[in-house]
């Protein structure tokens, strides 16, 4: 894991103290809110429906136990008792007082975190897959490489003032648990022709009003060019992207209207000067960062003690099978701490449970977390004989809702709860449709499914790449609820299709069963996932089911 050098701490107490006395003017009204409006931006910090936000950045996912105590106290003593994890591996806290945030700053950089870049035009916290250094299928770990692409744009004073945010994911799987193709450059590690890892560089993904998958601009990147070639795809874009229409200034519009070959031909074109440039001092950076990313040291044990467990207690079984995911050491488990009780907001964190799940950590875990951006914690490193003790802590803090990638594990924004830009609720509808889940007792029968709910255009919930997906709309003052089907953020991307008219508060939960249903009448068999029935039979027995009143209509006219 990284450990701040002199320089970094150097660089964000700076911060720390120009942003304190930037505070402190707008307080005394030397400065207007228009006024302050790009400094607190610039330090992560919204006004939002009800009250400042603070959106803190976890770069790549990856805590500390220390670090999640930290983020526990500010929650406890700065925010009402709790912190809100976002789709980018962020941590929001929704009630901070603006005379507080230069001491949770400070608070944040005692234990090396930092809210840089979590928000405004430029490139934003760099997010990789959650099971990275410890995934199976891993080519290589991709935290390093990540860490690189942080410091590179951290008050990169080319882009900082960019024509909109600019957002980065990297995965080192074939099993893309990153959604790089929904991001405006996504990095996955593959091999070539001669067994050499490197990256495949995607451009121009992104959803929000328009959403598109990214596309290759280069099938095999070797590594030792990573930055420079990263350089240039930004900066093409910093000169060809629209500023005259925010709606229309993101990476992926510069690609679509510009066409993908032209934009290639560019960036090859700036490529050799950036590479010059660089003269292997992204190497050297790179070398000092990676042996803080070693394996942790993997311990033996009798696993006698969670064999037999699994075998007798049939609720330790399902949450093994539900919320852990195969380790690359056969004697270790990768362990998902569902923060997603049926009912709960989805990926809201009180300051117990974040202490909780640092002490699991430190515990058992080599002192490593993980934040998904599916919302949930993960344990990355637990050897399977710790599992049933980890079991047993977690039902104490009410943390072992088995349901990892079931119904109820669902992806939302804040909604119209909290945010300013929000034209629907989103928190309610999860919580109402993961009860109805609960009490209809069909979630592990349905199996793996992917629900993402946006409470806006601006997708935040990642609804276009859902299984189902829901969009809330203001129709004429009233909330109403859009349905897409057939998304996908994987290595099978795919944009999910619109299935017709929206719904009503109260419809949208019962719609959402009747499609579940169809698809439980649909499937060949049990082993047939909800997405893998959709792409059998498409769009047709889900828009009947969600339709009923249309299809008798027609048979009426008939």
């Amino acid at each position: 894991m990284y450990t701040y050098s002199d320089f970094d701490r150097a660089f964000i107490n700076a911060r720390n103290a120009q942003f304190r006395a930037q505070v402190e003017r707008r307080i005394d009204g030397s400065l207007t809110e228009d006024e302050f409006r790009p400094l607190r931006l610039m330090n992560g910090l919204y006004l939002q429906l009800h009250a400042y936000m603070l959106r803190v950045a976890i770069p790549y996912g990856t805590l500390s136990s220390d670090q999640m105590r930290g983020l526990a106290f500010i929650a406890e003593k700065f925010d009402k008792g709790y912190g809100h994890f976002t789709t980018r591996q962020n941590i929001q806290y929704n009630w901070p007082k603006l005379k507080d945030v230069p001491d949770i700053l400070d608070e944040l950089a005692k234990v090396q975190l930092h809210a840089i870049q979590t928000s405004g035009n430029t490139i934003r916290n760099v997010t990789a897959d959650h099971f990275a250094g410890a995934s199976a299928d891993e080519l290589e770990d991709p935290r390093p490489y990540a860490e690189l692409i942080r410091q590179w744009s951290t008050d990169h004073p080319e882009f900082q003032f960019l024509g909109r945010k600019f957002k980065i994911a990297v995965s080192g799987s074939p099993t893309d648990r990153a959604v790089t193709k929904a991001h405006d450059i996504g990095l996955r590690m593959v091999k070539n022709d001669a067994g050499d890892v490197g990256f495949e560089v995607i451009v121009g993904g992104g959803l929000g009003r328009t959403p598109m998958e990214g596309k290759v601009i280069r099938e095999f990147l070797p590594k030792g060019d990573l930055l420079p070639y990263l350089e240039s795809v930004v900066a093409v874009y910093n000169l060809l992207g629209r500023r005259d229409n925010k709606y229309k200034a993101r990476i992926k519009i510069t690609v679509h209207e510009n066409g993908l070959d032209k934009y290639r031909e560019l960036v090859e074109a700036e490529f050799p000067h950036r590479r010059a440039a660089f003269n292997g001092i992204d190497q050297e950076l790179l070398d000092q960062i990676r042996p803080q990313f070693k394996s942790p040291y993997f311990t033996t044990a009798p696993k006698a003690e969670f064999e037999k467990a699994y075998a007798k207690d049939p609720v330790f079984r399902s949450f093994v099978d539900t919320n852990t995911a195969t380790h690359r050491n056969d004697d270790y488990a990768i362990v998902t701490i569902s923060i997603k009780k049926h009912g709960a907001t989805p990926g809201d964190a009180t300051a117990e449970q974040m202490r909780v799940m640092a002490d699991l950590a430190e515990e058992f875990g080599h002192n490593e977390l993980r934040i998904s951006h599916e919302q949930n914690v993960v344990l990355p490193h637990v050897h399977k004989a710790h599992l049933p003790a980890i079991f047993a802590r977690l039902q104490q803090a009410d943390l072992a809702t088995a349901n990892v990638g079931l119904a109820s594990d669902i992806i939302a924004c804040p909604g119209m709860d909290y945010c300013a830009l929000a034209t629907a609720r989103s928190i309610p509808v999860a919580q109402e449709l993961a009860e109805r889940f609960d009490a209809l007792k069909l979630e592990h029968e349905v199996g793996e499914l992917k629900i993402k709910i946006s409470g806006c255009i601006n997708a935040c919930g990642h609804h276009h790449v859902g299984h189902i997906g829901i969009l809330g709309l203001d129709r004429a003052g009233v909330e109403n609820y859009q349905v897409t089907l057939g998304g996908d953020g994987s290595e099978n991307f795919a944009i999910g299709e619109r299935a017709g008219p929206g719904f009503s508060y109260a419809e949208i939960v019962p719609a959402i069963e009747r499609v579940i249903k169809a698809y439980l009448e649909e499937r060949e068999d049990d082993a047939e996932t909800f997405i893998e029935t959709y792409r059998r039979v498409g769009m047709a027995p889900f828009k009947a089911a969600l339709y009923p009143d249309a299809d008798k209509g027609r048979k009426h006219a008939a």
